[in-house]
């Protein structure tokens, strides 16, 4: 029986080797830049370097990520960490999500493998050709799909793939959010999310968490992932996660894979995934026929094991533990994303039922959580793997990398088509953009054909591919040449797309040089920067572009693209957050899209960004529900501040 390597997760020094004392076949962390868990620990070049050489000793491989989006100026600096990756680590693999990558790693010499993160948003069995011919050697499957789902994907599978088990969900589809981007340029395409669905909003007067998801855990399904074609690799998600929660995930799925059908084996796994402290868990999409929506609102949004709430007055507070607290545990007072919450560490035992005085100014009621805890038996194992770990020698090297980018286009700044983008197609003789749909009535043509722009959806789920491949020849049957795709990889629908005008779409996120000249070579024509881009970034990408340029001008952006929905709540409904800001979902085939009640609206700048060489510009004309409101207010974005 094939056994598929058990990929743990580390953001510090101590989850690392945390995993290898669990036995991980691999394990996967990032750098102090360029990774989409900045706000973990992460580690430096040096350290990296010494734990990768252990790594090897207990023969278990190390991927490196950096999934993050590479700005316009940033991809000599992401070339010279790179090099310097490959002299001082050397690790199996690098993961990333922007497509750049895979040129500044060329010209860097990379000799690792390369993987496609999730949040790279490749989604069907469609495109593995195109990944194939990058150099790309596996991709991870987006958390969202069902075992049959991905075994349509694995049963075409050119490359390897990489399935999530076990941790937590993001509410939006990765690599197609862009909420805490939109509400402060804190991007989690670039590793700084300040989790927005982990809030509170108010719906219909009532203020819960309508879009925070509970944790995916497969458990005992993950049997039928064994032997599946293509699927190399088991990943536990958490690389904010300490010691505790690595250890005792990779153990459990590790005693899962290795003994699948022993009922005895299954009964200890399971109980060490409910001693690991995540949130509640579930299979979320994966068994088809028994989907769970993983939204539920009345929730606490954090992880952790509840411990009880907090006794006493405002001067003088307690706690009396459900289960004993042990020298070292951290402690979270308070609702992850509600006002007031903290962490405290734990500095003597306290038994179970015991008296733990708190910090004056808790305040009685609130909810107590274990989020991580360091047992003697596990801080045994990790000191002496830390003993070896200070025999190993680091190794060293500078870089003085310089990317070469493809020689731009000669443009003229006249040349520019306005192009309006509706759901549904108005009756007009004139071209227009329409977004497509797999349902008939949204594909109803008005106009001229040959003309007209074809807009495919962010996300195409594996059980939609065949219907959409009919609906793209359809359209080429009828003279259709003008196409924008959701994410490169969809360019893998297409026979003949030398013969189109094919353009890759702002959904694709696409934001410097090095990405461009990978469209190019894949055959692309034009490509739509990242609404998330600066104004100083995109008129400097625009201006030495090695393909055609356009740009999202005015329109609603939808902050997040998701697979589920709460069913505590209706789409088309305002959701209002703490700040005031409302939002509102519309369902669109299998996603769902949460919009803003505010325009991106650059339309003022349109002089500047003609100078600079965009030949296309996009004016979305999405349908407002009649309870939404659109709202007066600067649509710029990051216009202005930048993208951090």
């Amino acid at each position: 029986m094939f056994k598929p390597e058990i990929l743990a997760p580390a953001g510090q020094e101590s989850s690392f080797l945390a995993a290898l004392a669990a036995g991980a076949d691999a394990v996967y962390c990032g750098l102090k830049h360029f990774s989409a868990r900045s706000e973990a620990d992460n580690f430096s070049l040096s350290q990296l370097s010494a734990l990768t050489e252990l790594a090897r000793k207990k023969s278990a491989r190390v991927y490196v990520a950096m999934n993050t989006l590479i700005k316009p100026e940033e991809p000599d600096k992401a070339g010279r960490l790179l090099d310097r990756l490959q002299r001082t680590v050397h690790p199996d693999a690098v993961i990333f999500s922007d497509i750049g990558l895979v040129d500044i790693a060329r010209q860097v010499g990379m000799e690792s493998e390369l993987h496609l993160s999730t949040l790279g948003a490749f989604s069907t069995a469609a495109g593995q050709n195109q990944l194939e011919d990058m150099g790309v050697s596996r991709v991870v499957l987006p958390r969202e799909l069902s075992i049959d789902e991905i075994k349509k994907v694995a049963a075409k599978s050119r490359v390897n793939l990489e399935v999530f088990v076990h941790g937590a969900l993001c509410y939006g589809v990765s690599g197609r959010c862009w909420w805490s981007s939109f509400l402060g340029g804190k991007s989690g395409l670039r590793g700084r999310c300040v989790q927005p669905c982990r809030r509170s909003y108010e719906y219909k007067g009532r203020s819960l968490n309508y879009f925070s998801c509970l944790d995916l855990g497969l458990d005992v399904l993950v049997k039928t992932l064994l032997n599946l074609p293509g699927v190399k690799a088991w990943k536990i998600e958490g690389r904010k996660k300490g010691p505790h929660y690595v250890f005792y995930t990779v153990t459990a799925y590790r005693i899962l894979r290795d003994n699948p059908d022993d009922p005895g084996a299954r009964k200890e796994a399971h109980g060490l995934l409910q001693q690991a402290l995540g949130r509640e868990s579930t299979h979320y999409n994966f068994l088809p026929q028994r989907s769970f929506v993983p939204v539920s609102p009345a929730r606490e949004p954090g992880s952790g094991k509840f411990l009880g709430t907090i006794k006493g007055g405002k001067k003088e507070c307690y706690i009396n533990p459900a289960i004993s607290l042990l020298s070292g545990d951290l402690v979270r007072i308070g609702s992850q994303g509600n006002p007031g919450h903290r962490l405290i560490k734990i500095r003597k035992s306290v038994p179970a039922k015991g008296r733990f005085n708190l910090p004056a100014g808790c305040g009685p009621g609130m909810p107590v959580f274990l989020v991580d805890r360091q047992e003697p038996e596990l801080l045994n194992l990790l000191q002496e793997l830390n003993k070896q770990l200070s025999t190993v020698k680091i190794r060293s090297g500078a870089s003085i990398f310089s990317y070469h980018k493809k020689p731009g286009l000669s443009k003229k700044a006249s040349k520019a088509l306005h192009l309006e983008v509706f759901r549904y197609a108005p009756k007009r003789k004139e071209s227009v953009g329409l977004h497509l749909s797999l349902e008939t009535q949204r594909n109803r043509i008005f106009g001229p054909v040959k003309t007209g722009w074809y807009f495919l959806p962010p996300v195409i789920w594996p059980g939609e591919e065949e219907n959409w491949q009919k609906i793209i020849a359809g359209l080429i049957q009828k003279g259709a040449r003008n196409f924008v795709l959701g994410s490169p990889w969809q360019a893998g629908l297409f026979k003949n797309p030398e013969i189109l005008n094919i353009w890759a779409g702002p959904y694709a996120n696409i934001a410097n040089p090095a990405a461009l000249a990978v469209l190019k070579e894949m055959g692309f024509n034009g490509a739509v920067l990242s609404p998330e881009l600066s104004g100083e970034d995109l008129l400097s990408l625009a201006s030495n572009a090695c393909i055609h340029t356009g740009l999202v001008i005015r329109g609603l952006w939808p902050v997040c693209i998701s697979r589920t929905f709460a069913k505590e709540a209706k789409p088309f409904l305002p959701f209002i957050s703490p700040k005031k800001e409302t939002f509102w979902a519309a369902k669109r085939d299998e996603s769902f899209f949460i919009f803003p009640n505010w325009e991106i609206n650059l339309t003022g700048f349109e002089s500047e960004l003609r100078q600079a060489g965009f030949s296309l510009f996009l004016h979305l004309k999405e349908p407002v529900p009649k309870k939404i409101s659109l709202k007066d207010r600067p649509g710029l974005w990051n216009w202005e501040k930048g993208l951090l």
